[in-house]
């Protein structure tokens, strides 16, 4: 049966989950190989939003590696990226305010720029998977944010009728849903790179526990 209540995709990275300490020790276990200095979780949070390859992009800048070196820390840093869910946690409320928008009707999905197979992994181990009806990673489809195409193929994939709404914690999350055409609402706790006040929302929050009152108010 079609949702009626609408939809509500979130990003995944810096707004259900804060998986900057898993990617930060895989990104040193990379960089110790190679004699050089570790990320800091400052830095590592810095580098997270725009998917794998730009992440090693600005990992070789940090660390002054060539272009040659792409390539292949992208190979080694994807293969790790699987089980790279130990020190992941979830953020404080982000089940009960999944729970509450489910109860009120709203299908669920995910739109992230972490690859599919890294998500689905840290999803399924923070039990997580439960709640999503759908989930687009940054290689589900030649696209990634901020390009709309993921978010819009995931609205579709959901096909509940009503508002649509992204959650994300970024400047790419809301560069994608003004792309997109939705309502951006912004968790400031994530890992956005500028203020608040400079990034473009219908709403800010800190506390999950307000998510589903803003939702209301939007639909």
């Amino acid at each position: 049966m079609t949702p009626t209540g609408g939809a509500v995709v979130f990003d995944l990275d810096g707004t259900l989950i804060d998986s900057a300490p898993d990617i930060r020790v895989v990104a040193n276990r990379l960089l110790a190989e190679r004699g050089l200095a570790e990320l800091s979780l400052a830095e590592t949070k810095r580098f997270i939003g725009s998917g794998t390859s730009v992440f090693i992009a600005r990992l070789r800048a940090a660390r002054d590696l060539p272009e040659a070196e792409q390539d292949p820390l992208h190979a080694a840093f994807v293969g790790a990226y699987d089980t790279a869910v130990d020190l992941t946690v979830i953020y404080p409320g982000v089940v009960p305010a999944l729970r509450a928008l489910a109860g009120q009707g709203y299908a669920l999905g995910i739109c992230t720029n972490k690859p599919l197979r890294p998500a689905q992994s840290v999803l399924r181990h923070l039990g997580l998977d439960r709640h999503f009806s759908a989930v687009l990673g940054g290689d589900s489809l030649p696209q990634r944010k901020p390009d709309p195409a993921p978010l819009q193929a995931c609205f579709e994939k959901l096909g509940a009728e009503g508002p649509r709404i992204y959650v994300g914690d970024s400047e790419v999350d809301a560069d994608t849903a003004q792309a997109a055409g939705v309502p951006f609402l912004l968790y400031t706790l994530g890992y956005r790179k500028t203020e608040v006040g400079q990034i473009t929302c219908a709403a800010a929050f800190d506390d999950f526990a307000d998510l589903p009152g803003l939702v209301a108010a939007l639909a």
